[in-house]
């Protein structure tokens, strides 16, 4: 032997020392913990991007705002075709609130209400067996429909507030 003290390290081990050390001479070394944190595919969905439930809340109110821009259009060409007939301007009104498709929005309420508190990892109350409030609120958004658009846009010749 050369009396120089032998490497016991694999080269396998010794790759990793290195890529731990940054070479550039910039900006400071990893701490311990991020070095032996545990990288594993949740930890990397948890982090990445905006989580699913944001998304889902931000469709259902864009859907809801487009249904409303929709409506109020049709409402206000309703309201010009019937001339100030307000029981045939009532009876069409009613009608199309009926017929009008809210299928979309309504799945995204559903799973909106199915998948939001376990998404947001909300406890549960142990008393009722419900998911606990966020802000004395609950979670749940109720589906929309008919009664919802006359809520919005009255079956009367009245302008709507919306």
């Amino acid at each position: 032997m050369s009396g120089q003290p032998t490497d016991q390290r694999s080269p396998i081990e010794d790759r990793l020392r290195r890529s731990l050390e940054d070479e550039s001479g910039v900006g400071k070394p990893l701490s311990r913990r991020a070095r032996q944190t545990r990288r594993t595919v949740e930890a990397y969905l948890r982090a990445g991007g905006v989580p699913r439930y944001m998304e889902r809340l931000r469709d259902i109110d864009a859907e809801l705002s487009l249904h409303t821009y929709r409506l109020q259009r049709v409402y206000r060409a309703l309201q010009a075709a019937c001339r100030g007939d307000a029981e045939e301007f009532a009876r069409r009104w009613r009608a199309r609130a009926s017929a009008w498709r809210l299928d979309r929005v309504n799945e995204l309420i559903r799973e909106h209400n199915m998948w939001y508190p376990i998404e947001t990892r909300l406890p549960m109350d142990p008393r009722t067996g419900d998911y606990i409030r966020r802000g004395g609120r609950s979670y749940r958004r109720d589906e929309v429909g008919p009664a919802w658009i006359l809520e919005r846009f009255p079956s009367s010749l009245e302008r709507p507030e919306r």
